[in-house]
């Protein structure tokens, strides 16, 4: 549950004048990609019917995603890159028509990179219920009209379902590495237990076995914060002009996610006590720059995502427990027969590095043994998208294994 795009990933800084004129005007009623927008470079596939785990029907849907490399010819080279929470299907590439920022994992996915395009097929799907392409609450259903609040509830595992039948679209039978981090690590972890057959290597980054108690709460404030915005109405605002839509929610939402994705010690270091201007917060209505850093990126979140996928895309993580129906975390981890990098940072408080070390000590085929590999951080959780040079590593030791 990370910020996943480059521009957000980088070390937090204090907000300057230009950053803040990047935000005039009034935010969208939904930053969702729409039908009609500029395309990029996504690629679509539409699939029929789809039944979820708890028994709604989608009559149809769509992936949208994206590939880098070339498939060749036995078919057998194929990674599947999976992104977290808030991200998207645009892994490398600038920003332009269609993406809004650049690529999140530029320096991991590409020619040469760890996930070396030379070499690989790489796909990178938006997940169901996502707001980049994938069919979720803001596309239009059958009736004409936005899903919205009629969207159905969905799970890790009703997304890696979808995916599924987009590697069986593509021909792909067995994927060469299935790699995420954060709610793309529960993906990942999802596929190599529920698919051991179709998976050589797995690389699971900074997720746990269980999404605990401590992390449903910590969701449950956030989607609070959105459904009490008044301008939420339910779900129904896509009809909203701009400025009148749930901003205001979705923005502290995620103000109150960053707290968890970065350490204290990176906010510590950045921000200190310092002001944003020359006017004081002691009582003058000045502010601290750490209040203004929060703000602008909740408030620039709304004009790439959408208030009811926000919602969608917590309550699938809060269903994630790899043991469910299958006699518990420990005997699910058993089922993995892929050769299996679990990575962590030491720094992580949106994740602790105990979930991945009780990840690692299920699967018996990990690199490195019952212990994840630590890494260690500043960053907190967003340390696996912000220390590319050493996560890059281990994903070279895992692809070379």
């Amino acid at each position: 549950m990370d910020w996943q795009t480059s521009e957000d990933t980088v070390p937090s800084a204090p907000v300057t004048e230009a950053d803040a004129r990047l935000l005039l005007g009034r935010p969208p009623a939904t930053g969702a990609w729409r039908d009609g927008d500029p395309v990029g470079d996504r690629h679509f596939a539409a699939f029929g019917p789809f039944r979820t785990e708890g028994g709604r029907e989608l009559p149809g849907y769509r992936v949208a995603f994206e590939t880098w490399g070339e498939l060749n010819a036995t078919r057998d080279n194929a990674v599947l890159v999976l992104h977290a929470l808030t991200g998207d299907s645009h892994v490398r590439g600038p920003a332009g028509p269609g993406h809004p920022t650049d690529g999140w994992w530029g320096d991991i996915v590409g020619p040469g990179a760890p996930i070396d395009t030379d070499r690989w097929f790489v796909v990178a799907p938006n997940m169901l219920g996502g707001c980049q392409g994938s069919t979720g609450p803001a596309s239009i259903g059958p009736d004409g009209y936005e899903w919205a609040s009629r969207f159905p509830y969905l799970t890790i595992r009703d997304q890696v379902a979808a995916q599924v039948r987009l590697a069986d679209a593509l021909g792909i039978d067995v994927w060469a590495g299935v790699i995420g981090g954060s709610m793309g690590g529960m993906h990942a972890m999802e596929w190599a237990v529920g698919h051991p057959d179709r998976v050589e290597r797995v690389g699971i980054l900074s997720a746990p076995p269980i999404n605990t108690a401590d992390q449903i709460a910590l969701n449950s404030v956030q989607l609070e914060a959105i459904q009490i915005d008044p301008r939420f109405q339910g779900g129904e605002y896509y009809d909203a002009d701009a400025g009148d839509g749930p901003h205001r929610g979705l923005a502290l939402a995620r103000r109150m996610a960053l707290l968890n994705y970065r350490s204290p010690t990176e906010l510590n270091q950045r921000f200190q006590r310092s002001w944003q201007s020359s006017v004081s917060p002691l009582g003058h209505g000045g502010r601290f720059a750490v209040e203004s850093y929060l703000d602008f990126h909740g408030n620039k979140f709304t004009r790439r995502f959408d208030a009811n996928s926000y919602i969608t895309l917590v309550e699938a993580m809060n269903s994630h427990d790899v043991g469910r129906d299958r006699g518990g975390v420990e005997e699910a981890l058993g089922r993995v027969t892929a050769k299996t990098l679990v990575l962590g940072i030491d720094s992580d408080r949106l994740f602790p590095i105990d979930g991945q070390h009780r990840v690692a000590r299920g699967i018996r085929t990990t690199l490195d043994g019952d212990r994840a590999v630590v890494l260690t951080s500043d960053f907190g959780h967003d340390g696996f998208l912000i220390e590319t040079e050493a996560v890059g590593r281990h994903i070279r030791r895992l692809f070379e294994s």
